[in-house]
Formats: C-alpha cells, structure tokens, sequence
C-alpha cells in the first residue's frame, strides 16, 4: 500500500486492527505530501483539477503521466521517460524525503518536449477537437500536418497550438495591439503596397517564389528586409507566434495573403 505520509498515525491502529480480524498486514509505504506554489498541500484552491480538466486543457496523457512519476522521483538528471522506462525504473528508494512541489510552468515545459517529438498524425487528431473549439474546421484551410510541423515548438497545449494556429484558416478579428504598434509605422503602408503587388504577381505559389517576391519589394523599396517583413507578418498573422515569413504566408495561401494585406494597409493609413 503506497499512500501520502499523512496517513502515518494511522497505520499501527490499521494494523492491530487487520491483525485481530486475522488478515494479511500488508506492506506499507508512505510517500510526501504534494505541495502547491505556496507551501501549503496541494488542493483545489491552487487550482488541481482532474484528469479529464488536464485532457481539455491540451495536456498529453504520456507528458502528465511522466510529470507525476518525476514529481518527488528521480532517476539522475533524466526528466523524460517512456512508459517502458518508468516501469522498469521506478523504485520507491528513489522517492524524495522532502514533499514535491507542483509546478504548472513545469508540466506545460515536459508537454511541449512530448508535443514536439509526437507523431504528427496524432497530434492532428487531437488538435482537430481544439481547433472545433474555435470553430474552425481544418479540411477548410492547409494541411493540418504541415501546420503541426510549422507550429507545435511555439506551444506548451493543444489547445495554445489552436490557438496560434487559427490564423491559417480565418482572418483574425483583431491584430496584437503590442505587434502592430512596432511593425505599423507611419510608412509601413508604403512597404506593404509593394509586397503586396509582388505576391499578388507570383504565378506558382510556393516558398520560393514567395521568398523571392519579398526580396524584390526590399531591393525596390531601398530599404533593409524587416522594414518590409515586420509589417508583413504582423499583417498576416495579427501577431500570432509563427514560422518563416516565406512558410507563414506559403501556408496562408495567396488570397488570404493579399486580402489581409489590403485590411493592414487601410487601417494605417485610417490612423495618421
């Protein structure tokens, strides 16, 4: 029987108790208390949910199981473990005296490690729920895969992968307030007209070309690539997390590309 230390007390009464009823007295050992941020036991006040919360919350099982073993346990400076490994290594003499402190900022790390090295497929099964979320259907947009492939290493959850990934199969309502300050300068129009014609002109719409499109607008323009690029990102993505500029826009698909394009432009020259 393997329990929290904070049934100790009441183990000599369980066993005169399970003796005089003439029971087998099992093998008891009794593991710390898991603790939240604050030093206090972990309870619902610090936020631990269930399972199933940690399931819609974009947490992939194998990365919270791994993270539970490892809490309080360690194997050397080893943090990730397959199934396999943390049944053959687990032993409770490598269980810590101490109590184990829950770290939320360590789990979203352990399952972004489990989200960048996961089968893609799978991943787009799952993402596919979290993107239905948002109310985005993925046959509607790029190949789900190639998204997975450009985006998962900038999110801890699915459901952060959804998130930043939704700009590939809608337009945004709003642009990051933060990101439009910095990349919408005064000229910025400028810039995007020109990249603006030269992506509208690509006749085979691929990263090179595209590459090559954007390379033109910065030659023409005199000017150096992130006053071009900068504006043009922003205007893509509204600011969200994203790959290279040419992969970014490749994935985005012309029309989109230009359309948001058009929406960045009006809407600096709306606010001189």
């Amino acid at each position: 029987v393997i329990r929290g230390d904070d049934h100790i007390n009441n183990t000599p009464r369980q066993i005169n108790m399970l003796r005089a009823l003439g029971w087998e007295v099992p093998h008891y050992g009794h593991v710390p208390m898991i603790l939240g941020d604050d030093g206090t036991r972990l309870s619902k006040r610090h936020g631990a949910v269930s399972v199933m919360q940690y399931l819609r919350d974009g947490y992939l099982p194998e990365a919270l199981l791994n993270y539970l073993v490892r809490l309080g346990w360690s194997h050397g400076d080893q943090e990730i473990f397959s199934l396999d490994e943390m049944i053959q290594l687990f032993d409770l003499s490598g269980v810590n005296r101490s109590p184990a402190t829950f770290n939320t900022e360590k789990l979203r790390w352990l399952n972004q490690q489990y989200l960048k090295d996961a089968d893609p497929a799978r991943i787009a099964h799952l993402l596919s729920a979290h993107l239905g979320d948002l109310g985005i259907d993925p046959a509607t947009g790029p190949d789900l895969l190639a998204v997975i492939e450009a985006q998962r290493e900038r999110a801890s959850t699915l459901v952060e992968l959804a998130a930043i990934s939704a700009f590939y199969y809608r337009d945004f309502e709003v642009i990051d307030e933060k990101a439009a300050a910095k990349a919408f300068k005064a000229d910025a129009d400028k810039a995007l007209d020109q990249v603006r014609d030269n992506l509208a002109a690509v006749v085979d719409w691929e990263r090179a070309p595209i590459h090559a499109a954007v390379e033109a607008a910065v030659a023409e323009l005199g000017v150096g690539f992130g006053k071009v690029a900068m504006p043009l990102r922003v205007a893509v993505t509204g600011g969200a997390p994203s790959p290279d500029l040419d992969l970014t826009l490749y994935l985005v698909g012309r029309t989109a590309t230009v359309r948001r394009i058009d929406k960045a432009i009006e809407r600096i020259r709306c606010t001189r």
